[in-house]
């Protein structure tokens, strides 16, 4: 019998649940998979490309049993990019529509990974781990591109990944907007590679710099004041909104359906995170589509 999911995690169920669940060798596809297996989803891995059409029917005749399902779509299936096509065509032919989700990681973090597990790279040969990875990345583009959310898992605990895993799968967009995501960072710890977006808040005057603000985050008050009273805040955050109000439209006219906006500081703990919650409540103000918000740095002090 599967244990009772955590009160607070599970993400809101229509009817099926359907998430299908890719990314790069290394990137935290077994850990993901084991959280959603965690919360009662029904997880299948490593089935042959060939079967998963079966599956889809399969999953589409038997709601109750299927009514929450994590199938597992990468580089082992074969020809990738093709089987999940003819998996979502197959699940949407039948009225389920699978939310799609790629997770990657930088090479130097998905090299490390390798050297301490000793596992073997799918894609393994002469030519080093490297290659493999430039190799699997270029082969798995095209279901990055059709992915509703994309996790870069390099700085990721397992608990912080469990909470961008389950906030993005329970957020859906309308057909007229877009799922957006804002995500803050410091540089010197690496830009967040699934960003569509990114801004540099680094011209604002630094609370690092006031020793009484210094320990204190973006998300508290005294922070808040010092940063949004700048008036090249105020000027800023004009020109985002006024490019947003243009853009957003834009993006939801070519069929985009996620947008993912990543806002940068030197450290990632005082003036970006202070724009990302700024940036939030104006976002939901107009109703643009659903928001999430992630703090990528707010652990590491």
């Amino acid at each position: 019998m599967t244990a009772r999911p955590e009160v607070g995690l599970e993400p809101e169920v229509a009817d099926q649940t359907v998430v299908i669940l890719s990314g790069l060798s290394g990137g935290g596809k077994t850990a993901a998979a084991k959280l959603f297996e965690d919360l009662g989803y029904v997880v299948v891995d490593n089935l042959p490309g060939e079967l998963l059409a079966d599956l889809a029917e399969l999953v589409s005749n038997e709601p109750e049993r299927f009514a929450q399902v994590a199938i597992v779509v990468d580089i082992r299936t074969g020809d990738a990019p093709l089987a999940l096509a003819a998996m979502r065509g197959a699940l949407e032919g039948r009225g389920i529509a699978p939310r799609i989700v790629f997770l990657e990681a930088r090479d130097d973090v998905l090299i490390r990974r390798y050297s301490e597990t000793r596992h073997r790279h799918p894609l393994g040969d002469r030519r080093g781990i490297a290659s493999s990875i430039a190799r699997e990345r270029r082969i798995l583009d095209p279901i990055r591109q059709e992915a509703d959310v994309v996790v870069d898992t390099s700085d990721l605990s397992l608990r912080q990944l469990r909470e961008r895993l389950f906030a993005q799968v329970a957020t859906r967009a309308q057909p007229d907007q877009l799922a957006i995501q804002i995500i803050t960072f410091g540089f010197k710890f690496g830009v967040p590679l699934e960003a569509d977006l990114v801004f540099d808040v680094r011209f604002m005057q630094n609370p690092f710099y006031i020793p009484e603000l210094r320990e204190h985050s973006g998300l508290t008050e005294p922070v808040r004041a010092y940063v949004l009273g700048q008036p090249i805040t105020k000027r800023f955050l004009e020109f985002l909104h006024e490019f947003l109000e243009f853009t957003v439209p834009a993006y939801v006219g070519e069929g985009k359906t996620r947008l993912t906006i990543a806002i940068g500081c030197t450290g990632g703990y005082h003036r970006s995170i202070t724009i990302g919650e700024e940036l939030a409540t104006w976002l939901r103000e107009r109703d643009l589509g659903p928001v999430a918000v992630f703090h990528r740095e707010l652990d590491r002090r």
